[in-house]
């Protein structure tokens, strides 16, 4: 066995880029590919949903878990297994003959997303701890992200059209390829993690099945009224899963997935409230507007893909301007500034017509979303994990993909079902419109109300130093060992040290 060579920085950025843009573009990879997948397998209007929701699901119920492992088993490892799973996954759901096959492989999917995300952006935070490599690291990381959300809809919709809808599943086979040969080889393991007792299980199956059954009953409102008893009691029982889950979490011998002290933190939960809320909105915006192109202007899944492009392009600027922001404006600037040109993109998707086009109804809109959304990504990203203790940096990373994740979840869920109940029975491309510009006003509102979080929850915060100026900033450690983020301000390492007292 050879000699390790000490961190690669270079590799494990290039790693974690692929690992994220791959888990990322599968929220999306599959949503211009939905008419033909419906038809090609049978599914049902309410049921090819699932084929988003099985992967969002378990990707964001799981993430605690995933996050957890990555901190007692080592991020190395555990990002070797979530490798190996996904591509297997996706291998085995482009070959799926009947709906519940495909669905089966997308929960697959999502558990090893879940095992992926966590312990990458753990292993990213842990090689870039602070300074400017960090802010330029989290600029990647969010670009990376960003826009495999957003061309997953434009490869979506080339590889549905040009090779069939079963290679939106067989594209990620050779990307966990290319990324499992330089983790195994260019990733240095860490330290030996603590082990201090047994991952909470049956928490994670609480978390999933419980926010499962909840989106089962929000789906199902297209169906059964809200004062119906399936579903009152379908979200009763959701309610009291989540409930258990909590209680777990407080009680448990084994070590909990999240100790709940994090909650504490207002950096930790105005983040991923404001992720939660963004997270709603965008993947609701992304499932309208596929829809919307296809169904009410009549394009073809290429075209319909292509024309995402300008949006997937903003994300990757705003995603730039960001770290270059990063220097002169605190992250709850950016994150407000990012949210409201979000809103405002969003709000204009809202006044779409049938009779639209292109240029007149999609490129506007998609340029200033984008941009926005692009703002926002690295700002959250570096609030939530600012700050957490070193052991904790998988759970901390797990807890915010989670609530991007439910997010998505729930948005869709309820969005569509309001959609779905202004477009009625009777799918013309008039009310079809009426449906989709309803969702999007609606994700619109989400994105405001992420905006009044970010201002009335997060702390303010004196613009950060300049790189050459941040070399004592970025030396400061808390006493238990954490890096203090080199945007903290006074009184949040007075904060530190308050938390510290208390524990």
């Amino acid at each position: 066995m050879g000699i390790e060579s000490g961190p690669r920085p270079g590799i494990t950025l290039a790693v974690v880029a692929i690992v994220q843009f791959m888990v990322s573009l599968d929220l999306s990879v599959v949503n211009v590919g939905l008419p033909q997948i419906a038809a090609g397998l049978g599914f049902s209007t309410v049921g090819l949903t699932w084929v988003i929701h099985a992967y969002a699901l378990t990707f964001g119920g799981l993430l605690l878990l995933g996050g957890k492992a990555a901190d007692r088993y080592g991020r190395k490892r555990v990002l070797l297994f979530g490798l190996g799973l996904f591509g297997l996954a996706s291998l085995i759901g482009g070959f799926a003959q009947e709906p519940g096959h495909l669905v089966a492989a997308r929960a697959v999917q999502g558990i090893g997303a879940a095992a992926l995300a966590p312990a990458a952006l753990a292993l990213l935070t842990a090689t870039f701890p602070t300074g400017k490599a960090r802010i330029r690291a989290f600029g990647v990381w969010s670009a990376m992200n960003a826009a495999g959300g957003a061309l997953g809809v434009l490869m979506g919709g080339l590889l549905t059209e040009y090779a069939g809808w079963r290679w939106v599943m067989f594209v990620n086979v050779p990307m966990a390829a290319c990324a499992l040969a330089p983790a195994w080889r260019g990733i240095v393991a860490g330290p030996p993690p603590v082990r201090s007792g047994r991952p909470d299980v049956l928490g994670a199956v609480l978390a999933t099945a419980g926010m499962t059954l909840l989106v089962f009953g929000l789906v199902r409102t297209e169906q059964y009224s809200w004062a119906s008893p399936i579903t009152v009691t379908t979200l009763a029982i959701a309610a009291a899963l989540l409930a258990a889950f909590i209680y777990v979490e407080r009680t448990t011998a084994r070590e909990p997935l999240i100790r709940l002290g994090l909650f504490a933190n207002r950096s930790v939960i105005g983040a991923n409230a404001y992720t939660l809320l963004v997270g709603a909105a965008m993947a609701s915006a992304f499932y309208f507007l596929s829809l919307y192109l296809q169904r009410v202007l009549g394009i073809g899944p290429a075209l319909a893909g292509m024309e995402f492009l300008p949006f997937a392009l903003g994300v990757v600027a705003g995603s730039v301007l960001a770290v270059k922001l990063g220097y002169r404006l605190p992250p709850r600037t950016l994150l407000v500034i990012g949210g409201l040109l979000t809103a405002t993109g969003l709000a204009w998707f809202g006044l779409i017509s049938p009779d639209g086009a292109f240029a007149t109804d999609v490129l506007g809109p998609s340029i200033v979303a984008s941009v926005g959304f692009g703002l926002c990504l690295a700002p959250v990203v570096s609030t939530a994990t600012a700050g957490v203790a070193p052991h904790e940096t998988g759970t901390a990373s797990g807890l915010l993909n989670s609530s991007r994740q439910i997010g998505a979840s729930l948005g869709l869920a309820t969005l569509g079902s309001a959609a779905h109940h202004r477009t009625g029975q009777t799918a013309t491309p008039e009310a079809l419109n009426d449906g989709y510009a309803l969702g999007l006003t609606l994700s619109a509102a989400l994105l405001v109300a992420a905006v009044l979080i970010a201002l009335t929850v997060l702390r303010r915060t004196s613009p950060p130093p300049q790189p050459e100026q941040s070399d004592d900033r970025d030396s400061l450690s808390a006493p238990d060992g954490r890096a203090i983020h080199p945007h903290a301000t006074t009184r949040q390492l007075e904060d530190h040290r308050r938390e510290d007292a208390s524990a």
